[in-house]
């Protein structure tokens, strides 16, 4: 009998498996805990940042912030310049007493001739600050205290490192993956001990002169199923069946653009601006009130409010958009505007901006949206969906032709306060028998309506 030679080799992987899965889960439990040291030292920065602003003397930064985003926050910001300059640091700039005086009436400081008060107002192109006579001291130092905090640190490194320790913490110190990849080892080295088990058995087998018998050869599948002519002809039936099925309803979709999410020049998130700030949609589409189309915004339109938002609240941003990625779309927005947020002026050099249409209708198909808007009241999202939930908007309706039908056999037609409808109404409700009508009913399925 042959001697076998890899009589040893299996206790030697397992060895070394057992040894190279202890290493990693030492390696998974390190990683969890400096995870945890990380977010407990985030933490504890944050604590000492509110406690040195609580501390500082001036007041209470939660109150303050409250009164801030109330009062001063649509000339003012903590740490850059928007219509009035930035606040943070204005405690080492000015005397405590003069700031009180100038919050509660600037415009008597500067007539009062006040050296520092009409510097300030010449500094800032000569805008009145108004006044605010109702804030005590002990208000305005609350204010103070909240924009002399430090500049928060971006969170993005923070909120990963926190959202690693909170995986970690919930299952007893070891992240999921860290348990997912020890089990995916485990099973690797099993296939890998099957392996060397079945090739020594069969090198057991050849020194010992056994001979393993093979499996007899079995028919190839493809051959029994052309021999079988029944379960060919029903499959080609089949086959033929879904071919017209999926045939048909690829050729219905030509023309149908529902879903089309195309990607903007300048990225603008409907869900911060509709959803978030709850800014109307006919604000900027103002056009949809009185005309065919709803109409592109200007670019002033934008300006209204972005000459005072330079940048975006680190709470506004989303999971996959940081905060970085959001204030470099208000610069885009500023250089095709041209405007210098500086110097707060127009450079006068503007850029047309290029966006991609979304939803469009063929040139044969009339549509109307003051009709649909102003007259039979119909919200935005009944058409477009829920808008103010789309950080990219996406064409929400097939907008065919059968989809616009339905609605018109399913919607009841507004007559309150048009006395155009109130005599139709009446003899048509007579005709159909009914109490309300339809667009359909109104005729709103002729097909000069829409076709022309």
């Amino acid at each position: 009998m042959k001697k076998v030679i890899f009589r040893h080799s299996t206790s030697r992987q397992l060895l070394l498996s057992v040894a190279f899965l202890f290493t990693f889960t030492l390696s998974g439990f390190s990683q969890a805990q400096a995870a945890q040291d990380t977010t407990a030292q985030a933490e504890a920065g944050q604590e000492t940042a509110a406690a040195d602003a609580g501390g500082s003397g001036l007041g209470d930064p939660a109150a303050g912030k409250e009164l801030f985003n109330s009062l001063c926050a649509s000339c003012h910001k903590p740490y850059s310049n928007s219509i009035g300059p930035a606040l943070n640091g204005v405690t080492d700039r000015r005397d405590m007493e003069w700031i009180h005086e100038w919050v509660k009436n600037s415009a008597a400081l500067i007539a009062s001739g006040d050296s520092e008060a009409n510097e300030v107002y010449n500094e800032w192109g000569q805008t009145a600050m108004p006044a605010f006579p109702q804030l005590s001291n002990g208000d305005i130092d609350n204010i103070l205290a909240y924009v002399e905090q430090p500049k928060p640190e971006p969170q993005a490194a923070a909120g990963g490192a926190a959202g690693e320790a909170g995986a970690a913490g919930g299952s007893g110190g070891v992240s999921t993956d860290v348990i997912l990849g020890i089990l995916v080892f485990v099973l690797a080295i099993l296939l890998v001990v099957l392996f060397l088990v079945n090739k020594t058995l069969r090198n057991f087998a050849d020194a010992s002169g056994i001979v393993i018998p093979e499996k007899p050869k079995r028919k190839p599948i493809y051959k029994a199923f052309v021999e079988n002519q029944f379960l060919v002809l029903v499959s080609s039936i089949f086959v033929l069946l879904a071919v017209g099925y999926f045939a048909y309803g690829w050729m219905m979709q030509v023309g149908v653009d529902k879903g089309y999410q195309p990607i903007q020049p300048i990225h603008y998130s409907h869900r911060i601006h509709a959803g978030d700030n709850q800014i109307e949609c006919k604000y900027c589409h103002s056009s949809a009130r009185t005309s065919k189309h709803s109409g592109i915004p200007s670019l002033n339109v934008c300006m209204n409010c972005h000459k005072s938002i330079s940048e975006v609240a680190p709470e506004t941003a989303a999971e996959e958009y940081s905060k970085e990625f959001y204030d470099k779309e208000i610069a885009k927005l500023y250089d095709a505007a041209g405007w210098d947020p500086a110097s707060r002026t127009y450079s006068g050099e503007e850029k047309p901006v290029k966006w991609v249409r979304i939803h469009n209708l063929p040139d044969f198909a009339y549509f109307n949206h003051s009709q649909h808007v102003t007259v039979a009241g119909i919200e935005c999202q009944k058409c477009h969906g829920p808008i103010e939930e789309m950080e990219i908007v996406y064409q929400n309706a097939p907008l065919t032709m059968g989809w616009c039908i339905n609605c018109h056999r399913e919607t009841n037609i507004r007559i309150e306060g048009n006395e155009y409808y109130e005599k139709i109404h009446e003899e048509l409700s007579k005709k159909y028998g009914v109490e309300e009508l339809t667009a359909a009913q109104m005729g709103g399925l002729e097909c000069g309506k829409c076709h022309y």
